[in-house]
This record gives structure tokens, C-alpha cells and sequence, in this order.
């Protein structure tokens, strides 16, 4: 039983073709805005790598640059088919060629459906290297001399300024790391000695945070170290000095940005699978009228197109039988390799056997 099957005289192919013309363009369109989407997150991603564990989230930017550049490709080849289809002497070249280009095409929005997906359950992923990433790279803010790490400072600062954040979680991340250098910690001043005297490990460690932390919207100039003391500033409140730094933590600030952007991706992925759907559906109908009319011989006759010649279950048997008999080809072409072997190797006997024995 055909499936979805329709009437189409020259007219309406012709108009079929038209319309398919620019949907195909559309879609090259739509694959150039998918590939630069694709480029634009891979190069956000790139830029704050240094505070990013891992690079599993990698993986949506790369298949959305991959899916953009064959959608570009497969749809200019719609195109030309297209222009091609009410041309009989054009059209059967691409006969062969259109078995694969529908499986690339379906097999492009399986990949966007898939890149929606991945996008939500890499959530997890993204925040906890981001926790690790952010974590290592406030711990290791003090080494400027340190090869690999002298960048590290002015990362994590434009990082805080570009995002108004503070710390990890929180500016009170800073009180547990020693965030300034030891060349520029004075050993003569009995308070640098007290404190690193005080602290197990030997770290100088204090209430404060480093000037990327300060809200520039605060009414008072920055207030950067004694945080937690009322009484080393006139008129402070420690509890109740919100407006003095950013309140909110980076890690958050950074999955709430990389969210936004690739959920802000969704609904532009999907318009692109539907598009392409169409493309696939619309250039289906295209192919079988085509090859109908020109079967009657009759190029401006009244023809029929359909998705699939049977029905969606014999269809499947269909594939399915072929690939069983395209294996079992394979099988048979190995055993009668070694059937071959086997038999040349008995005639090489039997000739030895048969031949005379030399006289002594």
C-alpha cells in the first residue's frame, strides 16, 4: 500500500519545483546561521576555558558547526534538483544520488534534534567543571611569575568585571585562598607575620578581595579589605553592605550565561528541523512524480507522487531483508574462499599421490 499518495499534472510539479527552490535556499540560509551559532558558542566557550574543567560541552558547538555546513551543502544540491526536475534529459542523472542525499538529510535532523538535547543534559556537566574550573583558577590567582598560570589574574578580574560576580560561589571564597602574591607581601610588618603565623598551611589569609569584586553602583568608595570587621570603617554594616561587592558568585553568573545562550539556540534549532523536514518531504514528492511521468512517457501527463511505495512496516522489511542478504553475501563469498582453498589444497594431494615414485 502506497503511502500519503498524491495526484500532480505538470502544473503542479512545476509550482512543487518553485517552491522547493527557495525552500531549499531557505534552508541553505537556515545551515549558515546554524554553522555561525555553532562558531559564536565554541569561541564563548574557548574564552573562558582556563576557568573549565573539561571540555565535554564542546561537543554542541562542534555538531551544530558540522550540521550547519552539510545542511549548506545537501540543500544546494535540492537546489539544483530542483531546477533540474521537469527537465528529462537533466533529472535521471541525479537518480542515484538521491538515495544518499535523504539519508544525509535525515541523519542531519536526527544530529539538531539531538544537539536540543544534549544542550539540557549537559547542564550538569557545565556546572560542575565550572566549579572546578572557577575553584582552581581563584586558587592559583597569585601566580603571576608561574609559567601556565601568569595569565590567571587577569582572567579571573575581567571575568568578574565583565559578569559582576565575586568568587565561586561568593566573595567569602576569597577569605580561603591567599589571592596576593608572596612578592608583594611586606616580612617586616608584624600583621603580614601574625597572619601567616595564625594559618597552618603558612598562607596569608584575610578578609578581603581583590578590586575586580567592587560594584562600581556602590555610593562609598570600595571597601576591599576588613570586610568583616564593623570597626575598621566609619558607618559599615558587614550584614547589610550589599551594594560594596557583587553578591553574586561566578559559577552561577557563568551557567546562567552559557544556559541562556544555548536555550536561546532551541527554538532556532527546531525552525531549522522543521525547514529541513519540509525540504526532505516536499523533494520526495518531487522525485516520484517526476520519475512517474517520465515512466509513462508522457513528461506533461498526470502522474502520482507518495513518500514510500509500501507501507512504513514493509518498507522496514524491505531494508531489513536487503541488508540480511547483502551479510549473508559477505558469508558466502568467505566460504567459498576457503571451500576453494580446501579444494585446491585436496587436487595438490591427489596429483602428488598419483605422480610415479623415482627409482632408487
Amino acid at each position: 500500500m502506497t503511502l500519503l499518495k498524491m495526484k500532480f499534472n505538470q502544473q503542479r510539479r512545476v509550482r512543487l519545483a518553485q517552491g522547493l527552490w527557495l525552500l531549499s535556499w531557505l534552508a541553505v540560509m537556515c545551515g549558515a546561521f546554524i554553522f555561525c551559532l555553532g562558531v559564536y558558542l565554541k569561541t564563548e566557550l574557548l574564552r573562558r576555558s582556563e576557568v573549565m574543567d573539561n571540555t565535554e560541552i564542546h561537543v554542541v558547538p562542534n555538531i551544530l558547526m558540522m550540521v550547519g555546513l552539510a545542511s549548506i551543502g545537501t540543500n544546494w544540491v535540492a537546489s539544483r534538483v530542483c531546477q533540474d526536475s521537469l527537465d528529462a534529459s537533466r533529472f535521471p542523472r541525479w537518480k542515484v544520488l538521491l538515495l544518499a542525499w535523504f539519508a544525509v538529510a535525515a541523519l542531519l535532523c536526527c544530529l539538531l534534534i539531538a544537539v536540543v538535547v544534549l544542550s539540557y543534559a549537559l547542564q550538569g556537566r557545565l556546572e560542575e567543571s565550572l566549579k572546578v574550573g572557577l575553584r582552581n583558577g581563584i586558587r592559583f590567582y597569585k601566580d603571576t611569575d608561574v609559567p601556565g598560570r601568569c595569565f590567571q589574574k587577569e582572567t579571573i578580574d575581567h571575568l568578574q568585571m565583565e559578569f559582576r560576580c565575586c568568587g565561586n560561589n561568593n566573595f567569602k571564597d576569597w577569605f580561603e585562598v591567599q589571592w596576593v602574591s608572596n612578592r608583594y607581601l611586606d616580612y617586616t610588618s608584624k600583621d603580614v607575620n601574625d597572619r601567616i603565623r595564625s594559618n597552618v598551611d603558612g598562607r596569608y589569609l584575610l578578609d578581603g578581595v581583590p578590586f575586580s569584586c567592587c560594584n562600581p553602583a556602590s555610593p562609598r568608595p570600595c571597601l576591599q579589605y576588613h570586610l568583616t570587621d564593623n570597626r575598621a570603617h566609619f558607618n559599615y554594616e558587614y550584614q547589610s553592605e550589599e551594594l560594596n561587592l557583587y553578591s553574586r558568585g561566578c559559577r552561577q553568573a557563568l551557567i546562567d550565561y552559557y544556559m541562556d545562550l544555548m536555550n536561546s539556540t532551541g527554538p532556532g534549532v527546531l525552525s531549522v528541523i522543521l525547514i529541513q523536514m519540509s525540504v526532505l518531504l516536499s523533494l520526495r514528492y518531487l522525485q516520484t512524480a517526476v520519475e512517474g511521468a517520465m515512466a509513462l512517457e508522457d513528461p506533461e501527463g498526470e502522474s502520482e507522487g507518495y513518500l514510500l511505495e509500501n507501507s512504513v512496516k514493509q518498507t522496514f522489511e524491505d531494508c531489513k531483508a536487503k541488508v540480511l542478504d547483502i551479510l549473508k553475501f559477505a558469508q558466502v563469498d568467505a566460504t567459498a574462499d576457503e571451500a576453494s582453498g580446501d579444494a585446491d589444497g585436496e587436487k595438490t594431494a591427489d596429483e602428488k599421490a598419483a605422480s610415479p615414485t623415482p627409482a632408487s
